[in-house]
């Protein structure tokens, strides 16, 4: 929901060996990389999409990027609930700390009131953490590779299917219940894959 510097440049004090050509010099160069997300490139996704009934994933990686969707929202191109994602623990947005996640999450209730659905993510080591924070506070949890490739302390995940396995214990410790694919369809308002239009 907004320009940002993104780093990962760090890694690369953690990981000496690649599997791939491209993974060293795409690490050194995060430290020169812009990702480039503007108000006219948000109007024009929220336009364009809006008209097929997507519902979007609102990824704000910092505070300003809840006032920018709430600017969209006033102007009527986010049509409420909104879904909410905070990320945390990315180098150039917000830190993974836990007065991190309450601001993030106050700022969003004072923005939105009950027109939203909060859920987070935490990069790396902290995504468990982070995912517990948000259980607890009332939010929903998003896991998976794409933001840590740990399982553990020192463990990488085999799989997905291994996080989610993780934070669901973590969740059902906590006495809270996991929703279903359909229950989730229907709290974000989302069209089902039966009326989707698949290209072949």
């Amino acid at each position: 929901m907004g320009s940002m510097n993104f780093g990962l440049y760090e890694m690369l004090n953690r990981y000496k060996d690649f599997k791939y050509d491209w993974e060293r010099p795409y690490l050194e160069n995060s430290d020169d990389l812009i990702f480039c997300n503007t108000f006219r490139d948000i109007e024009h996704i929220l336009r364009s999409c809006s008209a097929t009934g997507t519902r979007f994933e609102i990824e704000c990686y910092d505070i300003g990027h809840l006032y920018t969707a709430a600017h969209f929202l006033d102007r009527g191109l986010l049509e409420p609930p909104i879904f909410i994602q905070s990320v945390f623990g990315i180098r150039g947005g917000i830190g993974a700390h836990f007065e991190d996640v309450v601001n993030m999450r106050r700022t969003a209730d004072r923005l939105f009131g009950k027109d939203y659905f909060w859920s987070v993510l935490g990069s790396g080591k902290s995504q468990m953490r982070i995912a517990a924070m948000s259980a607890v506070m009332g939010g929903n949890v998003r896991v998976g590779l794409e933001d840590s490739l740990w399982d553990g302390k020192g463990k990488l995940a085999d799989s997905n299917a291994a996080q989610v396995r993780r934070i669901r214990a973590i969740l059902e410790g906590l006495s809270l219940e996991v929703a279903t694919p359909d229950e989730t369809r229907e709290m974000l308002k989302l069209k089902g894959r039966s009326n989707m239009r698949i290209a072949v």
